[in-house]
């Protein structure tokens, strides 16, 4: 099976990552595809909204830094491909639905967030685990989360990396919908219809205005995590972050 299963329904174009093996985590071929298949939305006649989700009990926990010496892997390309897909998300002109099914976090969240409406598992639940591993957020989210949340509870994920469950993350306002895991599939079917079926230039209208008033530090975002996550890569305390990951024990920061 593809790691990115993709398919055009009623015209819904549904992508859905498929590594349930590692939760859905980003391999960088995943990532381009999931940005490609998203830009080439904007002018395809058969696709009218765009559906991203998940297999398994998993959205997506972002990159995959699994394995050893996985900080050798990272560098500014990652973060290109992140940032790629974030502003093909909040860039097309149809609407973009993040179903999350499972965790969202690392970029996996940052994904889900940028999205127009987001429909969560009651069990779902999302993180910005960036800290846990000597890392700031990327993906747009000093933004979208700030935007949504304001600076209190932004600056509490971030710096804590405090999960929000499905149903917080609905309480403060950062996602659309939240409904009961059984509920889910036929909700999220029920809104890709409504959204096929509804009124396709004011849709992309409104998505223009709307995230221009509410959206207008997303670019200066995203260029100062570029800038800020690729000095941080470079550190020992991010090392040690992704070895105490893999190795499943808590990481010593240094400050170095």
């Amino acid at each position: 099976m593809p790691d990115l299963e993709t398919r055009v329904e009623d015209g819904a174009l549904w992508l859905t990552m498929n590594r349930p093996e590692v939760f859905n985590a980003l391999s960088g071929e995943m990532a381009v595809e999931i940005a490609a298949s998203i830009e080439s939305a904007t002018s395809r006649d058969d696709v009218r909204v765009v559906v991203l989700t998940g297999t398994g009990p998993a959205f997506s926990t972002g990159a995959d830094i699994g394995g050893e010496d996985a900080h050798e892997r990272f560098d500014v390309r990652a973060l290109d491909v992140a940032n790629r897909i974030i502003r093909a998300i909040v860039g097309c002109d149809k609407p973009v639905v993040a179903a999350v099914n499972g965790i969202a976090a690392g970029v996996g969240a940052s994904a889900a967030l940028a999205a127009d409406i987001i429909v969560a598992r009651e069990s779902a639940s999302f993180l910005l685990a960036f800290a846990r591993i000597g890392l700031m957020p990327d993906g747009g989210t000093t933004a979208t989360v700030a935007a949504s949340l304001g600076r209190a509870r932004a600056m509490r994920m971030a710096l804590l990396a405090e999960p929000l469950t499905g149903q917080e993350a609905y309480d403060a306002g950062l996602v659309t919908h939240v409904v009961p895991d059984a509920d889910f599939d036929a909700l999220v079917a029920k809104l890709a219809r409504r959204l096929a079926a509804g009124p396709p230039l004011a849709f992309a209208a409104t998505k223009k205005a709307i995230n221009a008033a509410t959206l207008t530090e997303l670019e200066g975002a995203l260029e100062r995590e570029r800038s800020g996550q690729t000095v941080l890569l470079r550190t020992s305390d991010v090392a040690e972050g992704m070895r105490a990951f893999s190795d499943r024990r808590r990481p010593v920061f240094r400050g170095e």
